[in-house]
C-alpha cells in the first residue's frame, strides 16, 4: 500500500495507475465491444464517439481539479484544448497517408488504434525526457518558448503543401530491406507469401507501412505540442494526461474531420496565434511580471477563444463548399 502513495514525478503512484487503468479500459471497450469487426465508421457514429471521448476527458479534468487544485485543473484543460486543436492538422496528414496507400475506410480504424497505442508510449518517452531537461535546467523552457513563437510566426506566412509520402526515406528503407506485398491482406500488418522459389516467407503489407508513417508523422507534430504544454505547466502528470486524453479520441474524430477537412482552412492561423501566445507568456511571466505565474484562467480563456474563433471563422468562410474527392 505504501507504493500507491509514493511520489512518482511529483504525483502519487495511484494517480498514474488510475489514469493508465482508464486508458486500458477505454481501449478495451473501443476495440473489444464497439469495433470487434472491421467496418467503415460513418460521420454520425464518429461524432457520437468523439463526444463520448471528450466527455471522459472533461470528467477526468474535473477529477484533476478536485484532487490537485483549481490551477492544475485549468492547466489540464488548457493543454487538452491545445492538443485537440493541433490534432486537426494531424488528421489531414493521416488522411493523405491512407489515401496514398489506398487503405479502405473499414481498415483505417484498426491502424489508427495501434498507431495511438504506440503514440502513448512515444509521447511518454518524449514528455519524460522534456521533464528531466526542465528539472535540470529551467532555461530549457526559454528554448521551448522561443521555438513555439517561431513556429507560430512561420505558420502565419507559409502556405500548406502535401507531404511527399512516396519519397519518404522510411518508406524507401522498408521497401528495400523488407518484403512488402503490393496488395492489402484485410486488416493484417504481416502475412506469409511465397517467394520466387515457392517458399513461404513473412512480408509486410501496405497497412503496416501506413502505420509506420502515421507514427512518424505524430512524432513530428509532437515537436510542437509537447513544448506547448510544457510552456503551460511543468507538472509531468498534467502534461502527459492532457496530451494522451486528447489523442485517445483522435481515431474517432478522424472519420468526421477527414470528410470535412476543407472546412477548417483558416484554423491554422488560430493555431499559430495560440503557439505565439503560449510561448510569449513565458517571457512575459519571467521578464515583465518579475517571475510571477501567468494566471492560468487567462491562459485557458485566451486559448479556448482563439481556437473557437478559428473553427467558427473557418466554418463560416467555407459554408456551402463541397468536400474534394
Amino acid at each position: 500500500m505504501e507504493f500507491l502513495f509514493a511520489d512518482w514525478l511529483g504525483t502519487p503512484a495511484w494517480f498514474w495507475l488510475a489514469f493508465l487503468g482508464i486508458v486500458a479500459a477505454l481501449t478495451a471497450f473501443d476495440l473489444g465491444i464497439l469495433h470487434k469487426e472491421d467496418r467503415e465508421m460513418g460521420i454520425g457514429e464518429s461524432l457520437k464517439l468523439t463526444a463520448f471521448y471528450i466527455g471522459i476527458a472533461l470528467l477526468f479534468g474535473g477529477w484533476v481539479w478536485y484532487a490537485k487544485g483549481g490551477e492544475a485543473g485549468m492547466q489540464y484543460y488548457t493543454g487538452f484544448f491545445i492538443e485537440k486543436a493541433l490534432s486537426i492538422d494531424n488528421v489531414f496528414v493521416i488522411s493523405l497517408i491512407f489515401t496514398f496507400f489506398a487503405i479502405p475506410a473499414k481498415y483505417q480504424y484498426r491502424a489508427l488504434l495501434w498507431g495511438i497505442m504506440a503514440v502513448i508510449v512515444l509521447r511518454g518517452l518524449m514528455i519524460a525526457g522534456g521533464a528531466a531537461l526542465v528539472q535540470e535546467a529551467y532555461w530549457v523552457l526559454y528554448i521551448f518558448a522561443a521555438f513555439l513563437v517561431f513556429t507560430g510566426v512561420k505558420m502565419f506566412f507559409t502556405s500548406d503543401h502535401d507531404p511527399d509520402i512516396g519519397n519518404n526515406a522510411v518508406v524507401r528503407w522498408i521497401s528495400r530491406h523488407m518484403r512488402v506485398t503490393k496488395e492489402l491482406h484485410a486488416q493484417h500488418f504481416f502475412v506469409r507469401v511465397p517467394d520466387e522459389n515457392g517458399k513461404m516467407v513473412r512480408a509486410a503489407t501496405p497497412l503496416f507501412l501506413a502505420l509506420v508513417i502515421i507514427n512518424l508523422a505524430d512524432l513530428v507534430f509532437a515537436v510542437d505540442s509537447v513544448p506547448a504544454i510544457f510552456a503551460i505547466t511543468t507538472d509531468t502528470f498534467i502534461v502527459y494526461t492532457s496530451n494522451i486524453m486528447a489523442i485517445l479520441g483522435l481515431r474517432a474524430l478522424y472519420f468526421a474531420l477527414a470528410a470535412m477537412i476543407n472546412r477548417f482552412a483558416y484554423l491554422k492561423y488560430a493555431l499559430a496565434a495560440v503557439l505565439v501566445f503560449i510561448g510569449g507568456k513565458i517571457f512575459v511571466a519571467d521578464f515583465v511580471l518579475g517571475g510571477a505565474k501567468f494566471p492560468p484562467a487567462i491562459s485557458l480563456g485566451v486559448t479556448f477563444a482563439l481556437i473557437a474563433g478559428g473553427v467558427g471563422y473557418s466554418l463560416w468562410k467555407t459554408r456551402g463548399q463541397e468536400a474534394p474527392a
